[in-house]
């Protein structure tokens, strides 16, 4: 049972959970990274390179057998080796869009922390009156009189 409790404990940390939380809400966010990927951006350059479909941009690199459809997934399964260029592409822009997304909010958090730190930041405190009136007793008898 000793073993079972560590555990517990362990699982139970605040950082364990919040690690479960960031990977399950990454997870979904991919999700949403990739459809708008290949459902809304892939297609517009698409359109403007002439192709509808990066999925099927690919290069056979060996004849296929005859009776295979020219589709990538036929190809593959059929096990000729393809060159699939069009997959890598999308999988790039998928990767693009979400390191600049993790770096825009990587970068308004430190913004926040920064903020917070200046909020933060003692400020100077006030000397009392009654120092504030020797110090001008003091400075007034240095200076010299005319």
């Amino acid at each position: 049972m000793g073993m079972l409790s560590e555990f517990r404990t362990f699982a139970m940390r605040g950082n364990v959970i919040d690690l479960a939380v960031g990977v399950i809400i990454g997870a979904a966010f991919g999700k949403i990274v990739d459809s708008v990927v290949n459902d809304l951006i892939m297609p517009v350059i698409g359109r403007i390179v002439g192709k509808l479909d990066f999925s099927n941009m690919f290069v056979m690199l060996a004849d296929p057998p005859a009776g295979v459809p020219h589709t990538l997934d036929a190809l593959k399964k059929a096990g000729v080796p393809v060159f699939a260029y069009g997959n890598f592409l999308t999988i790039v822009v998928n990767f693009v869009i979400l390191a600049f997304i993790i770096f825009l909010m990587v970068r308004g958090f430190n913004k926040m922390q920064m903020r917070e730190k200046e909020a933060e930041a003692p400020k100077p405190v006030e000397p009392p009156e009654d120092i504030v009136l020797l110090r001008e007793i003091r400075d007034s008898l240095k200076s010299p009189r005319a």
